[in-house]
């Protein structure tokens, strides 16, 4: 009878086995925790009702026409203080508003979207206190002017130490 030593360090099939094993172990650990991030970050939900958005299409493309006939420009301000908007004219001039409201979305997600009501100022615009956290944001601002449709400003923004820029 004749036994058969192994020398050390030679490659087997057992560690051929613990190889492929921790191989796959690690491709699929990381693709479920990517899977399990993108579901939780982002609902994918970009309108409610895609037919309903269809339709309307027509109605907001003649809404915006309008609105950029107008030739009024929005300043947005977001610094440490908070949130200010105001509309001006073509000829510089304040617009008067009666209402603002500001959306913040973030584009990817919308676990940290929120709504700010701006309050009057004395000086013809609205603010809000409400800081806003550093990162992408899409602002929607919505106005009542007087006008039969709100003048709404729609913009994608960057804010990095508690300033717009």
């Amino acid at each position: 009878m004749t036994t058969q030593t192994r020398k050390s360090g030679e490659f087997t099939g057992a560690h051929m086995i613990a190889l492929m094993a921790a191989f796959f172990g690690v491709v699929i650990g990381v693709n479920l925790t990517l899977a399990f991030l993108a579901r939780s970050s982002w609902t994918g939900l970009v309108v409610e009702n895609a037919y309903v958005a269809s339709q309307e299409f027509n109605e907001r493309a003649a809404e915006g026409k309008a609105q950029a006939a107008l030739g009024w420009t929005g300043e947005l301000i977001i610094d440490r203080r908070g949130v200010g908007y105001r509309l001006v004219d073509r000829a510089g001039r304040q617009v008067d508003m009666k209402k603002a409201t500001v959306r913040l979305r973030r584009p990817a997600y919308a676990s940290e979207d929120q709504m700010l009501d701006l309050a009057p100022t004395g000086a013809g615009g609205f603010a809000s206190a409400e800081r806003v956290r550093d990162g992408v944001w899409i602002v929607q601002i919505d106005t009542s002017t007087g006008q039969a449709a709100q003048y709404r400003d729609v913009r994608r923004v960057i804010v990095r130490d508690g300033a717009l820029k």
